[in-house]
């Protein structure tokens, strides 16, 4: 007599049991990380009231906007500096070295993370509306459901937060990335595009230049440094 065939799992069940574990994590991840950016547009704005009391040069340029829920913006000298939440989760790729640390391993929902990225906008972009002109990513942080955090990004916002099972978003963690993130826009400056590049315009161009000064700028446009080759993400 033939044995009767196991009855596989109900796929009602299955659903069900993604939808209370996976989709409510996801769900903690964004009303987490949603706090964190919460709290890092109030350290924003208090960085930027406190240098803007030392600042006696009218002409430079220092100011916050809150745009919406998940976005600022902040005005620094000639740089712009755009914080933006993504309001969609994020699992590590497989091969990314932290699955091989115990901190992940241990429990591999630890794995799923909000992200707040970083750009630097040149501030006559953004003030003039210029849509063609570039903007470059100088950091990004990873929040998971814990309120552990790496970063990935430029100079110190690279190196600095590396530690995701010991690295946890404080007040003063935040203060010491925006400040990282101005000191970085500062010290990334405009560079001259090569000639060729701008050798020749055609006459839309030059009515557009008229009008709005729209000749798509950035600030590394047509240069790629030794340092950022395989290093931008």
């Amino acid at each position: 007599m033939a044995k009767k065939k196991k009855k596989d799992q109900d796929p009602r069940e299955v659903i069900l049991n993604l939808l209370t574990s996976k989709s409510a994590l996801k769900q903690d991840i964004i009303e987490d990380t949603e706090k964190i950016f919460n709290s890092l547009k109030k350290v924003l704005q208090e960085e930027v009231s406190a240098l803007k009391e030392k600042i006696t040069d009218p002409r430079i340029r220092m100011q916050y906007d809150d745009k919406n829920r998940f976005e600022a913006q902040v005005f620094v000298g000639s740089d712009a500096l755009l914080f933006h939440m993504h309001n969609n989760i994020f699992l590590l790729p497989e091969g990314h070295p932290f699955w091989e640390e115990k901190y992940l391993k241990d429990n591999p929902s630890r794995g799923y993370f909000g992200i707040i990225y970083i750009y630097n906008f040149l501030a006559q972009s953004l003030i003039q509306s210029r849509s063609h002109d570039l903007g470059y990513l100088i950091g990004r942080i990873f929040v998971n459901s814990e309120g552990h955090f790496f970063m990935e990004g430029k100079g110190p916002l690279g190196t600095s937060f590396k530690d995701i099972g010991e690295e946890c978003l404080c007040d003063e963690i935040l203060r010491d990335v925006i400040l990282t993130s101005f000191a970085y826009a500062l010290n990334f400056d405009l560079l001259t595009p090569p000639y060729e590049i701008v050798a020749q315009i055609n006459v839309q161009q030059a009515i557009a230049i008229s009008d709005s000064l729209s000749m798509q700028t950035g600030k590394r446009l047509g240069f790629k440094f030794e340092s950022e080759k395989g290093d931008f993400f």
